[in-house]
């Protein structure tokens, strides 16, 4: 399909966005609803053991983040952005109908995992660049504001999925409580299907003999003696001759940003475990809310809440004041920022363990601190994440780069399925461990980011089409 021009309005996102924006909600709403309360299934329904039941949860969320580097490589050489996004969506739904049949059949109900993980991680970094690439030079001033709606969305889906799923699942069981998720990934897939014709489809690249893997395997192989290489001071430009500089440039570029990823990982260490522990210091904690019971994962809820609230807060509100007072936070300088605030929550939790140690049973509310903090900290890093990672790559390397900035998932969750599968942390220990983590994290971050050079990387508008009306 040929690319067609974006909308040529500069004040307003192009029509086509709808599509992607309404897809990626329902979508949401699916992977959140299964994925809540997948630790209290397995304790409580497949009886396994609470740390590995923890172990399993963050091995699984590593997988869904692993799959992006397929996603991406599908996406960025053969297939584009939308055939990826539409043949692993089917994929995605086939997960779930495993994950609603095989209930009680744990070959089955992990084979549904396998194959939702496989979806889910393949579209990732498909999903976002391909709503990256529905602008060009003209409107990019509008990209920040779209990648903020974006995440809005994802969370407006995610946060009806925490409020009813877990409920959905003491009320009429686990076939009822993934089936509902997995109706809404094939509505997702209708959705996005349905503007197949209005998206401003970027063709794929095909096999590319100037990967950054090529380049990169030729650099290391030729060796800093190679021509050029001790003019330029790079020591990929020992694969000059072999790549041309275009390729070289593009593979710097790669290098830089997995420089500045290197720390985010413990970050998603962090992070994702109010998906395992706390929800499983939840259930030890009093769940009477106003005369009614919460399920332990439904407090959950509080974070794609707060999400909502604090992206157009920051957005229309906070930014704005900080920039007329001449305080202008960079995106580097706003994930450190979220970096450190995540290592408090981190403190919070572990006040409340402690005092769940001294015989308290405090009600499950005292979460609401921690994910206050956890929340804040996650628009920092993974919202403006989102919009660096695009903007810092070159058109052929968007969905690889993006699917780098998903990798950082990965290892974050095996960090966290190491510690849990060891067991070596217990109480209001395990808590603060990663808080000394996170914050030594923040400062080697922060140290990265002063030498940093941003660059932006936006396609330019395609030949003959209409210039954007100033």
């Amino acid at each position: 399909m040929t690319q067609t021009a974006p909308s040529t309005s500069t004040d307003r996102f192009p029509p086509q966005i709808k599509y992607i924006i309404g897809n990626e909600g329902c979508e949401r709403f699916s992977f959140y609803g299964m994925k809540n309360i997948l630790t209290f299934f397995m304790i409580n329904y497949m009886l396994i053991h609470e740390h590995v039941a923890k172990a399993n949860y963050h091995l699984f969320v590593s997988a869904c983040y692993f799959f992006p580097l397929l996603g991406g490589f599908l996406s960025d050489r053969f297939l584009g952005k939308y055939r990826t996004i539409l043949w692993l969506s089917l994929v995605y739904c086939a997960g779930h109908a495993c994950l609603a049949v095989f209930e009680s059949r744990p070959a089955g109900f992990y084979a549904g995992l396998a194959l939702i993980a496989l979806g889910s991680g393949g579209i990732k970094p498909c999903v976002s660049a391909h709503v990256g690439d529905q602008f060009s030079e003209e409107n990019k001033h509008l990209v920040k504001s779209v990648f903020a709606l974006f995440y809005w969305i994802i969370n407006f889906g995610s946060f009806f999925a925490s409020a009813l799923i877990p409920k959905t699942l003491e009320w009429w069981g686990p076939r009822v409580a993934f089936g509902i998720p997995g109706a809404l990934m094939f509505i997702a897939t209708l959705v996005f299907w349905i503007g197949r014709d209005r998206y401003v489809h970027v063709p794929p690249t095909g096999k590319n003999p100037h990967s950054f893997l090529r380049v990169l395997w030729d650099a290391v192989r030729v060796g800093r003696d190679a021509r050029g290489s001790a003019a330029r001071g790079h020591f990929l430009d020992a694969a000059l001759g072999r790549h041309p500089e275009g390729a070289i440039d593009g593979a710097k570029a790669v290098l830089r940003v997995m420089t500045i990823f290197a720390p985010i990982p413990v970050f998603w260490a962090l992070f994702d475990q109010k998906g395992s522990t706390w929800i499983v210091q939840a259930t030890r904690m009093d769940l009477e809310v106003l005369g009614h019971k919460l399920a332990p994962s439904q407090l959950m809820a509080l974070n794609p809440l707060l999400v909502m609230l604090i992206i157009p807060f920051n957005t229309m509100i906070l930014y704005p004041a900080l920039e007329r007072r001449g305080v202008r936070l960079t995106a580097l300088g706003r994930m450190t920022a979220g970096m450190a605030i995540a290592g408090l929550s981190f403190v919070a939790v572990a006040a409340i363990e402690l005092a769940m140690t001294s015989g308290e049973r405090p009600s499950v509310l005292w979460q609401a601190g921690p994910y206050l903090l956890i929340t804040l900290a996650e628009v920092l890093v993974s919202t403006t994440g989102l919009e660096f990672a695009y903007s810092q790559a070159p058109r052929e390397m968007k969905s690889t780069i993006m699917s780098f900035w998903n990798l950082t998932v990965t290892v974050g969750n095996l960090i966290t399925a190491g510690v849990a599968a060891l067991n070596v942390f217990t109480g209001a220990l395990q808590y603060l461990f990663f808080a000394a983590l996170i914050l030594i994290a923040a400062v080697v971050f922060g140290l990265l980011a002063r030498r940093y050079v941003v660059v932006d990387y936006f396609q330019r508008r395609p030949p003959g089409a209409p210039a954007a009306a100033s």
